[in-house]
This record gives C-alpha cells, structure tokens and sequence, in this order.
C-alpha cells in the first residue's frame, strides 16, 4: 500500500519562520513553522493526500515512529525522556491520580518512551545533549571564578558525583544560585568560546533562567550536513537553532528542566535523568553501497535511510522490516512506481521492499529496519 501524505507545520514560538518552507518549497505563513509531523502519533496525525482523514484512520495498530522536519530559530526546552518502563508507571500513576491527558501539568502523555534521533540538515545544527566530565565544566568557569558570585557554584561542583547535587541546586534555585546566573551572564570574558556563545544566546532568550548556568555542565555541539546525534531514554538535552530531520519513537512523552514557559516538573525530571558523563552522542551510519546511509539506534522503533540524489541516479532498493515513511528533500524520485518530488511524501506498507531511482534526495523512516542493496538500471 502506497498513500501520499502531507501536514500543517506546528506553530510554536521557538521555530522559523522561513527554514522549512525553503526546505520543502512550500510557502512562508508569516507565522513560525517549527516542526511537520509525518506519522500516526494524534497530537497531530499526518492528512491523507486526495481523501479525506488522517493517517491515523488508515494505520492498523500503533506506528511506532514518528518523523518530523524540525527548524528551531530559537532554543527548545530542557529535556529528557524517559524510559519504557518509567512510561508505562508515570502514564498509570497520572491516570490513576485523575489528570487529563491534555492537562498542562501532566508529564505522561503516553505508555511509551521516547528516543530520538536528529539528522543535520543547515550549516551549523546547534544543541545541547548529556552531562560532561566535572572537570571541563569546571575548566571552563575559570573565566568568572574570581567573581565571588561564582562561590557557591564551584563549592558544589566537585567531582561528577556532585553532578546530581549540584543540577538539582541549580533548577530550584536554591541559595545563591540567581547570583551564579547573574555572575555568569554578565562576563564577557572568551568571547568566541563556544560554550560561552551558548551562555549568551540562551541568556537573551530566556532571561535569568537556571538553564543558562546548566547549560555549562552539558555537551555542547554543533552539527555540520549529514551529521546526527541519538539521544536515548534520560539524556538530557536541548536542540539550540538549525534545520534537521528529526525521528523518534511514537510519543510525546517530555519532562522539563527549564528554559521553557512550559510546566516543569523537578522531581519526575530527576527520576529519569541519566547523570552518567558521556561524550556527544554521535550516531554513526552503516553505508551498504556509495551514497547510501542507514542511521540504525539501539530499540526496535525506528531506522533512518538517507538516500542522496547520486545513488538514487544509479537506483537503490531498500529492504523493509515494517510500514515506512519517504519524505523528498530535493529533487524528484520514483519509488516503487510512485512519484515524489520536493516537498512529498508517502506511507508505505505491507510492502517488503521499495525501489528508489531518480534526482531527489530522499528520507526512509521505516519500523524493523532496513537494508538495502544495489539495483543494476533497468
């Protein structure tokens, strides 16, 4: 089953106003265009193209991942995920305490966890994701501890076993901590120190927030075209600005650490975070054949396939575990006898394979995996 769909982009106030219609050659609203949801999920379920409903009417089950087409102009929250098991007890627990699912103190939209992974798409992609080693933070706050402001800060953050401690300090403000933002926010010390960048851009935008200072015990990166992160169950992070293709497991299951207007909720925050120091979390892809790349995290939920215009030129079949998801980038291609050009996409299932040829660039969202082999031109 082969079904064009399409979708409103969401409005919310973080995102660009210009960056996906200059992606997807649709036209500018005036309003904020900040991300096109393209899967099943109900917050916003993808139109079926030519009929009317949704996707979710035509979907057996659950769709277990959902794409989008994400273009932040300012940051998004503070956030993490949880696990599936920490879902399915959060989701009961507020059930059983009588919220509605649409209240806006309600945390657990969902049973369901959710992972994500960001493809980069402009030049630079700027995020947030997943505490650093103590000591680099501490590095780093050399430019401001003369300031006795800073005291207390540096007095806490000891080894990264303090890191706990000193985060959960920090988003209650507790003693001292409105004179750590204000000490931080007002150096102009390293002035193109990227994690001092951060620490301004954020600052303009979201003025004495606590983030600002959590902000500098995060891995900070930028992304170049074609780079990605994978952001599992308790990482804590927060895209900054640019243009990506964003895929994650079906659910809208987010808790809050700041830099947001939006309900945060501390103590569930602090259930599910992941302390544990890492590195950026890069995801690397497998690449079958030239011009091919298969983004392929640790769950079950969702792979990413990246066909770029010079193997879909030679043609390229791609294998399927489950329903799929193509949205057309650049270009024009035919998968599978059906048409896409810039801008479309299509629902695939009940199909074991797809056949990619054309000019386009394409992104595959499939459940199960994919594989792909070489295709000789017909």
């Amino acid at each position: 089953m082969f079904v064009e769909i399409t979708n409103t982009p969401r409005d919310y106030a973080w995102g660009s106003t210009t960056a996906i219609p200059e992606l997807l050659g649709t036209a500018p609203t005036g309003r904020p265009q900040a991300e096109l949801w393209l899967g099943a999920h109900s917050g916003s379920p993808a139109q079926l193209v030519g009929r009317d409903g949704t996707l979710a009417d035509i979907v057996p089950g659950r769709l277990p991942f959902l794409l989008k087409v994400l273009a932040a102009a300012s940051n998004l929250s503070l956030q993490a995920h949880p696990t599936p098991e920490q879902a399915r007890a959060g989701f009961a627990a507020e059930n059983a305490a009588g919220l509605p699912l649409d209240a806006l103190e309600r945390n657990y939209k969902d049973p369901f966890h959710k992972p994500e992974l960001l493809y980069a798409l402009s030049d630079p992609f700027r995020a947030l994701c997943g505490f650093r080693p103590v000591a680099e933070t501490r590095a780093q706050l050399q430019a401001v501890a003369a300031d006795p402001r800073v005291r207390p800060l540096l007095d806490r953050l000891v080894d990264d076993a303090s890191l706990r401690g000193v985060f959960e300090w920090l988003i209650t403000r507790g003693d001292g901590v409105d004179g750590v933002i204000a000490a931080v926010v007002g150096t102009g010390a390293l002035e193109n120190d990227p994690d001092w960048r951060t620490v301004r851009f954020l600052a303009e935008r979201n003025p004495g927030d606590p983030g600002i200072v959590i902000s500098l015990l995060l891995n900070s990166v930028t992304l170049s075209p074609g780079e990605a992160l994978y952001l599992p169950a308790g990482n804590i992070h927060a895209y900054l600005e640019g243009l990506g293709i964003e895929l994650m497991a079906a659910s809208d299951n987010v808790l809050r650490g700041g830099l947001t207007p939006k309900h945060v909720d501390v103590p569930e925050l602090l259930k599910v975070l992941d302390f544990r120091p890492s590195p950026v979390p890069y995801l690397e892809p497998e690449r079958p054949q030239p011009g091919v790349e298969v983004y392929r995290p640790d769950v079950p939920d969702f792979v990413l396939t990246v066909v770029s215009p010079d193997a879909a030129s030679r043609g390229v079949t791609l294998q399927l575990g489950g329903p799929a998801i193509a949205l057309c980038t650049s270009g024009a291609v035919t998968i599978s006898g059906h048409e896409l050009d810039r801008g479309r996409a299509l629902y695939v299932a009940d199909e074991t394979s797809l056949v990619v040829s054309g000019d386009g660039m394409v992104f595959v969202a499939s459940a199960g995996g994919t594989r792909s082999d070489g295709l000789d031109p017909a």
